[in-house]
């Protein structure tokens, strides 16, 4: 495998050098003027100041954060880190072990939760919100409206979840509108599919928990009455991740169900598809194409939900797995969110390169994450394996979707930069954010915590270490020194983790700011790997540039070298940015304590000198 890597990045080497470097220049895609940027959170996480961390424990023993907890202070520190949509992550009422049967809320079996706090990706009710997040559960909905309130007073855009794959295997809906049906309510169960079934059935055969293995026990072997290894449910229905068992093995998502929408076991469709010229055409236009068809079930219960937290304030959803639903479903439900909010900011998990175009032009996403591609190129670097060469290489391959790909360092999902599992120390993701801050004119997203280097090192419960739970009551050390028992100001922080806050606060303001990080790209990475001493595959170098701005971007991911270079800026940018021959004061934007000058001879090439230490980064503007 590795012998096959490296003569691939040979060929792609030899490819890049030959090319003509005036085809490399990424042109801008998109009409916003400014760059935008996503900062996750957990929201039962956030503002929990409960240090006790029991593996297993209860809100009581562990804590919980509440929608009250997100003030206007933590909003405006939030708002004023460089950040301009916060996504506030488990809203939707999802399963939880906790007793709650005195507002009307069954309680869920432990045989099919998963963690104490349970999985924010197996929604019960979609018309509602987590208990657990209210101070007062029974005007939990109220809660939320006001928290809406204070994330827009603050200048903050907010997105929620909405998982389209699955629901919770005990789905119910109990607060489904008027006139309106939960999902499953009306489903033929004596068969295996229907067009209009919101789920698949296993006709004949009774639902049977999974055979735990390895010692795992839900709770970690609590004894409670309903954790008792059964689960009534006649028939079985499909897992959500697709098992077709009556009993999914323990790896399968056997706390949820698939959602139905409208394609056969076969994999055919049930539904009209998309003409082939539909990926040109805008939302209104499919928005026309499937006004009055008569479509699945399914699609229209989810086009409601999104239609309904659009009406209460929600400013755009992260559409969870969106590529294990098929692409029509998309052009319905996204046109219809256009046609309600034409701002709406559509966010999907989508993991196959080959479906990225047609979800984002057929499917009508905004952004989908891009995690197989630059992501997984820096976690490599950054593990001190991959060469910044590959940078280049990812961005090449994506020049003409390059504004659609969200960009991120860690998310719910992946490992703790700070943690010994990945790079052991969050300094060392310094280099990787700059590149992944200013690269593109996509928007870039961090996920709380990493901004003060939260290594995720709890032992919560369901799950291990290396990634902040998502499963259970937990705390969040290093957050919650920064969160100093609601004073959110960092007063319990230690330097290295105010120092990292300040970088990405200087970081992320920058992006918002430029023009230049809307405009156009070049990398100089290879000239300078040819022309310039001492240069090489632990550096990266490029331009961003916009009629008002012209930037020079250089970064150093080694966690040990420094280097001492005279960098080249080549002829043929020299003459994009029209400059004459003479010298050109810069600054870095980041720290504004470097200052060198570009030289720019009679023959239009550049040069400048500069010490870049370990895990440095430069954003040099050309005064």
């Amino acid at each position: 495998m590795r012998k096959w890597y490296a003569l691939l990045v040979l060929i792609i080497i030899f490819a890049c050098k030959n090319d003509k470097k005036e085809e490399k220049i990424m042109k801008p895609t998109s009409s916003i003027k400014k760059k935008e940027v996503v900062y996750q959170v957990f929201t039962r996480l956030f503002g929990n100041t409960n240090t006790t961390n029991k593996p297993w424990g209860t809100i009581e023993e562990n804590g919980v954060g509440k929608f009250s907890d997100f003030t206007e202070k933590a909003l405006t520190e939030i708002k004023d880190l460089g950040v301009t949509h916060i996504w506030y992550t488990g809203i939707p009422h999802h399963d939880v072990i906790r007793d709650y049967t005195s507002i009307g809320i069954s309680n869920d079996d432990p045989d099919i939760v998963k963690g104490r706090a349970g999985s924010p990706y197996a929604v019960k009710d979609y018309y509602n919100v987590n208990p657990d997040l209210a101070d007062d559960p029974k005007n939990r909905l109220k809660e939320f409206q006001a928290l809406i309130k204070r994330t827009h007073k603050v200048g903050l855009k907010l997105i929620i979840d909405i998982v389209p794959n699955h629901v919770a295997r005990n789905y119910e809906g109990k607060t489904t509108p008027k006139g309106q049906e939960p999902f499953g309510a009306s489903d033929d169960t004596s068969v295996e599919y229907h067009r209009d079934n919101n789920f698949y059935y296993i006709p004949n055969a009774e639902f049977k928990v999974p055979q735990w293995q390895d010692g795992y026990q839900p709770l970690g072997g609590e004894k409670i009455s309903l954790a008792d290894g059964k689960y009534t449910e006649i028939p079985a229905r499909w897992t959500g991740n697709g098992s077709r068992l009556a009993q999914p093995d323990r790896n399968d998502w056997y706390e949820t169900v698939k959602v139905n929408y409208g394609v056969r076991p076969d994999g055919s469709y049930d539904f009209e598809v998309l003409p082939d010229n539909f990926d040109a055409k805008d939302y209104k236009s499919h928005f026309e194409f499937w006004e009055g068809k008569n479509v699945p079930d399914s699609w229209m219960k989810f086009k409601d939900i999104a239609l309904y937290w659009l009406a209460m304030g929600v400013d755009g959803f992260r559409f969870d797995m969106a590529e294990m639903v098929p692409v029509e479903f998309w052009s319905y439900m996204n046109s219809n969110i256009k046609m309600q909010n034409s701002t709406a900011f559509l966010l999907a998990e989508v993991y196959n390169p080959d479906l990225y175009r047609t979800y984002i032009h057929k499917g009508k996403m905004d952004y989908l994450y891009d995690k197989v591609e630059l992501y997984d190129s820096l976690k490599h670097i950054m593990a001190g394996h991959g060469w910044t060469d590959h940078i280049e290489t990812v961005e090449r391959g994506m020049k003409d979707i390059e504004h659609h790909m969200l960009r991120f360092l860690e998310n719910h999902d992946e490992q703790r930069i700070a943690s010994p599992e990945f790079a052991g120390d969050p300094k060392i993701a310094k280099p990787a954010m700059v590149v992944s801050a200013a690269l593109s004119t996509a928007p870039t997203m961090i996920y709380f915590g990493q901004e003060v280097g939260e290594p995720g090192a709890e032992n919560a419960g369901f799950g291990s270490p290396s990634r902040t739970s998502i499963f259970d009551y937990i705390g969040v050390p290093t957050f919650q020194r920064w969160v100093n028992n609601k004073k959110f100001d960092g007063g319990q922080s230690t330097e290295d983790e105010k120092n990292l806050r300040d970088f990405y606060k200087r970081l992320l303001n920058f992006t918002i700011g430029s023009s230049a990080l809307m405009g156009q790209y070049q990398e100089i990475h290879y000239y300078n790997k040819d022309h310039t001493e001492g240069y090489d595959h632990r550096v990266f170098s490029f331009c961003r540039w916009s009629d008002d701005e012209k930037l020079i971007i250089v970064t150093n991911f080694d966690k040990e070298k420094t280097y001492d270079l005279t960098l080249k800026v080549p002829e043929f940018m020299i003459e994009k940015w029209k400059l004459s021959s003479g010298t050109f004061p810069m600054e870095d934007q980041l720290y504004h304590d470097s200052n060198p000058e570009l030289k720019v001879t009679d023959t239009k090439r550049g040069e400048f000198s500069i010490q870049i230490k370990p895990l440095e980064s430069f954003i040099f503007k050309l005064k």
